[in-house]
């Protein structure tokens, strides 16, 4: 068993029927809306021991490169991570498919090169303590990989997104959030922002509350002091 941060987890993450949409939808999104791509440019380049957060049903896993060691893969949903545990069965670098929250990893302090967090900021329940998660368990100068989505388009979209998140959205998408800003989060959290881009999801087509994502790269600094706040 991994030694515990020594934060309590929140309570369990079960949302049956979004998985079940979801694990659906998303398989026909990595051709469809070019998500494989995009995951290819997510995970390019990476090494050593990676630790992914939210792992959904595990379509990043097949995406790792060879120079990765090990994968600790993150997913608090039963469902999803049945799936992941599937996929992590046909993925070429070894993946451990673990239950936890976000908020809590149950992993040693700087035991990981990089972080991956793939479209999982808009349904952790603490952003703040789940990047701060992030940061501790990350060696100094670990890298984190990130392709998210958020707030985005005119005043009209983004008061949209607001009025779903206070209504119905969450309900119905697992937690999922629409007017979250995950690189203002990223740089809150004490990481350095690297190179990102902003992209449309798809990149044809009507916007969607959705739409709106950003890739790219952050860093726990290189001299980060572990005892300094978030």
């Amino acid at each position: 068993m991994r030694p515990r941060s020594g934060t309590a987890a929140r309570g369990p993450v079960h949302h049956p029927l979004f998985a079940r949409c979801y694990a659906r939808l998303s398989v026909g999104a990595e051709s469809r809306l070019g998500m494989a791509a995009v995951r290819e440019r997510l995970l390019g380049g990476l090494s050593g021991r990676v630790i992914e957060i939210g792992a959904g049903n595990g379509l990043n896993f097949a995406h790792y490169p060879g120079t990765v060691s090990e994968v600790v893969a993150i997913e608090p949903e039963p469902l999803l991570r049945r799936l992941a545990r599937q996929a992590a069965l046909r993925c070429p670098v070894p993946v451990d498919v673990v239950p936890a929250a976000a908020e809590a990893l149950p992993v040693k302090s700087e035991a990981f090169d990089a972080a991956v967090l793939s479209l999982v900021l808009c349904s952790v329940r603490d952003v703040p303590r789940a990047l701060a998660e992030v940061r501790r368990v990350l060696r100094p100068g670990g890298e984190v990989r990130f392709f998210e989505h958020g707030r985005g388009g005119g005043r009209a979209m983004t008061l949209t997104q607001r009025a779903l998140d206070r209504t119905l959205w969450p309900a119905l998408s697992g937690g999922c959030h629409l007017a979250r800003e995950p690189v203002a989060a990223l740089r809150g959290a004490g990481l350095e922002l690297g190179p990102y881009r902003r992209l449309l999801m798809p990149e044809t087509g009507p916007a969607l509350p959705t739409s709106y994502c950003v890739l790219g790269t952050a860093w726990r600094p290189a001299a980060d002091d572990p005892a300094a706040p978030a």
